[in-house]
């Protein structure tokens, strides 16, 4: 019963610290000017989103790094080396994101990082990631138990954590494209790898994915459709970046493919035309990510997120039984 007490807690101050944030934020964001800049080969009704307020990441940022330094400093939850690296991979990429959508507002376009510039900030969070892990004894070898996988990695597994973060901190930041859609498709990936956490023994990790949750339900209070304010990278990178860091400390990274498949199919959309483009010298689909396919098909922008939340939803229920079973 306590430890319902605590997730309860966690996603209502999570939650309650968010919208409170947000009432702050926005009327601060567009009075400074931090507006966001709308690509010119998206649809018609993409227009009028240009100046929306963006670092909404922030948003809930803010919120569960604080609230959880604060469980630590009370003591109601353990710090733990796996908290730390969580804490690490999650403040490291949003201050990427930060700096990414800092630079693209003050270059006037969408031209913030250069990859090189991503990839090397990336590159010294996976060290530290890696530094950290192997200081507290964690394994260097990629198991699946029902399959009878156990493959002994050694320091290619910092390649590996490399990997993760990068790809599902880009696939995150991908489908973050349309109202709503990347923060609820998260919140409902967080749902899943609080419970498998909870259930598997990593406390520390399900109380943090579920305050994460709650911060970001507040944060959907203004950005469902019509969007007062958009997560931009400094949201889209963070979140992505910890739910693989999450995906890799509880030793589910296949439950990653089940549970962020939404996710995953944006990034193959996008990978697929480019190639057909290349080899076919014609597209695949209208636009990519495949969101903007659908809207291209005359297909509304609530209705999308919509049946994306649905799948999405369906997906994360998968891979909760996945994810407790392996």
């Amino acid at each position: 019963m306590l430890l319902l007490t605590k997730a309860v807690f966690v996603i209502m101050i999570g939650f309650l610290f968010s919208v409170v944030l947000g009432l702050i934020m926005i009327p601060l964001l567009k009075e400074l000017g931090v507006g966001q800049r709308i690509s010119e080969f998206v649809v018609e009704a993409h227009r009028k989103k240009e100046g929306t307020p963006t670092m909404g990441g922030l948003m809930f940022v803010i919120p569960t790094v604080l609230v959880t330094l604060g469980l630590v400093l009370t003591h109601k939850i353990d710090y733990t080396s796996n908290l730390g690296i969580v804490l690490l991979v999650f403040i490291g990429y949003t201050l990427i994101g930060f700096l990414d959508d800092f630079l693209s507002i003050k270059k006037g376009n969408n031209e913030g990082l250069t990859v090189y510039q991503k990839l090397f900030m990336q590159v010294l969070i996976a060290i530290g990631f890696f530094y950290i892990y192997m200081r507290s004894g964690g394994q260097t070898s990629w198991v699946v138990g029902t399959l009878h996988i156990d493959i002994e990695l050694g320091w290619l597994y910092g390649l590996a954590i490399l990997f993760v973060l990068v790809g599902a901190s880009n696939a995150v930041n991908l489908t973050d494209g349309l109202d709503g859609l990347a923060g609820g498709l998260s919140a409902i990936a967080f749902i899943a790898y609080a419970l498998i956490s909870l259930s598997v023994g990593f406390e520390d990790i399900g109380l943090f994915s579920l305050l994460l949750v709650g911060s970001i339900f507040g944060f959907l209070v203004f950005n469902t459709f019509p969007a007062k304010i958009i997560m931009g990278d400094t949201g889209s990178l963070a979140l992505g970046a910890v739910m693989g860091a999450i995906a890799i400390l509880t030793h589910r990274e296949l439950t990653l493919l089940v549970v962020a498949f939404i996710f995953v199919i944006e990034t193959l959309s996008v990978i697929l035309q480019t190639f057909w483009v290349i080899v076919f010298k014609r597209k695949l689909f209208l636009m990519t990510p495949l969101h903007h396919h659908f809207e291209k098909l005359g297909w509304k922008e609530s209705d999308i997120v919509k049946l994306f939340w649905v799948a999405g939803l369906i997906l994360a229920m998968a891979g909760i039984i996945f994810g407790v079973w392996v």
